[in-house]
């Protein structure tokens, strides 16, 4: 491998002398500025040093045999994907459906009805009994008995009816702490049960007040948002974020799905100059798809790839992972999200992890959102057991939630967003 420094006026001038001695194909490995040398170096400009690499032919070779060799394990039933992802998306749907057309929060809960796919059994009344079986079994002391029938004796009614809106209260109280257990954002928490309680008439059954929690909740996070084809031409699609939270094989699971289960014809481009790492891994998966691959280095490059890629469908832009905080970076970022505008359709989609802070995602979604609108994609939802941060940062940002990744399996460790599945987490049942 040849490593190499240049110096300019200017970064750009740095990289285009580089490429110029070396080649189009250096990576940037490092930038930083220095002082210049000499007795009137005081009243001159700082230059931009950067440190670029190459490899040669024999070292590209078997640095390529080697990266195919560490991934094909996991990319060997790339074949298959399409019977794995039918398998996979195979499951229970219920939707709750209220006599109202309206479907807005402030909608009253006037009656429920549950349809039942067919051979599957109902995920939602499944989920119903248990609960309702763990909160009677917290509520009453033990051994006692649910005494209430259709048969009640008309004299108890108003006593039963007192009784029940206790224990009711004590219901959307435990619903209440569950959801904090979770994680969600007390104040988020606070708010839907107290829209719950307001919707839900005096002596409603545990279950029928549950499915309002449930439906309200479901409409909260909304439906998923996805990466759709553009009108015309190909869908330029970012993927920003901070680092550490798996920008790059999350790129590489839905660029799989793509090119081999939907046939579509994709492109790779990264602006992450600043890791070779990251650089060499998208090459590599990018050889093994098949698909072109090009490391950007201006604004003017990206055009240029535009235009060579205009036949596409989509073109996935990997970009540098950095600090939020970082002004500098940030500004060159949104330089290139933006340098598309009025020449492709775009998406932009911010990654980050499910582990993170929730008052650090609110920084992060900030910091994001004074460069470009986004949809979110979360990540790491392996290793958390709290789920809580999906609808935080869902109700912070109002951003549509598209995919989200648990593992590191590429493809098959990524799916989109199920609203249904991730709600009965939140209330407490097992997925």
């Amino acid at each position: 491998m040849i490593i190499k420094k240049f110096q300019a006026k200017t970064e750009s001038e740095a990289i285009e002398a580089a490429k110029k001695e070396l080649g189009a194909n250096v990576v940037v490995m490092n930038v930083r500025n220095v002082k210049r040398k000499g007795i009137f170096a005081f009243f001159k400009p700082q230059l931009v040093e950067v440190t670029v690499a190459l490899e040669d032919d024999t070292d590209r070779a078997i640095q390529e045999k080697a990266n195919v060799r560490n991934i094909t394990e996991a990319l060997g039933k790339v074949n298959s994907i399409v019977t794995r992802a039918e398998q996979s998306r195979r499951s229970a749907r219920i939707d709750i459906k209220v006599r109202d057309d309206d479907d807005s929060d402030d909608t009253p809960i006037r009656s429920v009805s549950y349809e039942k796919p067919k051979g599957t059994g109902s995920m939602l009344e499944e989920k119903l009994d248990s609960l309702q079986n763990l909160i009677e079994e917290k509520l009453q002391p033990e051994g006692e008995k649910n005494t209430r029938t259709a048969s009640q004796n008309k004299d108890t009614e108003d006593l039963k009816e007192a009784e029940g809106d206790d224990e009711l209260n004590k219901f959307f109280n435990l619903l209440n702490s569950t959801l904090i257990d979770n994680e969600v954002n007390e104040e988020y928490a606070n708010q839907i049960i107290d829209e719950t309680k307001k919707a839900t008439k005096p002596g409603t059954p545990f279950d029928v007040a549950l499915a309002g929690i449930y439906q309200k909740m479901i409409l909260k996070f909304g439906k998923p948002s996805i990466i759709s084809p553009a009108e015309k031409g190909p869908k330029i699609v970012f993927f920003v974020g901070p680092t550490g939270v798996g920008k790059t094989t999350t790129i590489a699971k839905i660029a799989s799905k793509f090119s081999v289960e939907q046939k579509r014809k994709i492109a790779l481009l990264t602006a992450d100059t600043y890791r070779i790492a990251a650089a060499e891994q998208l090459k590599t998966y990018a050889n093994i798809l098949e698909v072109p691959f090009r490391i950007i280095y201006t604004i003017e490059e990206m055009e240029s790839a535009l235009d060579d890629f205009r036949d596409f469908d989509y073109v996935f832009v990997d970009t540098a992972g950095h600090s939020h905080q970082n002004s500098e970076q940030k500004n060159i970022m949104g330089d290139f999200v933006h340098s598309v505008d009025g020449i492709a359709e775009k998406e932009v989609y911010l990654v980050v992890s499910a582990t993170t802070k929730y008052r650090d995602l609110k920084s992060i979604a900030d910091a994001y959102s004074e460069i470009t609108q986004y949809k979110l994609i979360f990540t790491k939802l392996d290793e958390t057991t709290a789920l809580g941060n999906l609808l935080n940062l869902k109700l912070y940002t109002d951003a549509s939630l598209s995919y989200i990744t648990c593992g590191q399996n590429v493809p098959d460790d990524i799916e989109e967003f199920n609203a249904q599945r991730t709600v009965k987490n939140l209330l407490g049942g097992k997925n």
